[in-house]
């Protein structure tokens, strides 16, 4: 919770509650504090496991974790029984893109060099015969 809190932010907090506070009533204050929050976490447990009775057995393993959208992601791409990571490996991005490059520039694919395709845009020698276009408007 109070991970990036550093030394001197603590001693910051620390010094601000004894000046708000006072040293007399610091020790009551940070009893009722402690005592406050250990009432939620008891609440938000016995929340959390009167829910898991209602939803019965079938969901005897549900982790209120996984209602986290990130958490509940990384999870199912983990999982091993959708075959995702077979999936992953077996993808060659070089390839899709030049199938694509091919597409694009209807042209048909080069097996003959090894599935590589030059991906730099080279200038076109226009031919002699052909003019700049012409914008009368533009002069």
């Amino acid at each position: 919770m109070f991970n990036d809190i550093g030394p001197l932010e603590l001693v910051t907090l620390i010094v601000l509650a004894v000046l708000v506070f006072g040293p007399d009533k610091l020790p009551k204050v940070i009893q009722d504090v402690t005592r406050t929050i250990r009432k939620i976490r008891e609440f938000s447990e016995s929340a959390k496991n009167d829910i898991r009775e209602e939803l019965g057995p079938e969901f005897k393993d549900f982790e209120f974790e996984d209602l986290n959208p990130k958490t509940f992601i990384r999870k199912q791409l983990d999982n091993e029984d959708l075959g995702l990571k077979e999936i992953r490996n077996g993808f060659d991005l070089k390839k899709e893109m030049a199938e694509v490059t091919d597409a694009v520039h209807s042209r048909d694919s080069d097996t003959s060099s090894g599935g590589r395709i030059d991906m730099t845009k080279k200038p076109e020698t226009p031919d002699p015969d052909d003019r700049p276009p012409f914008d009368a408007d533009a002069t």
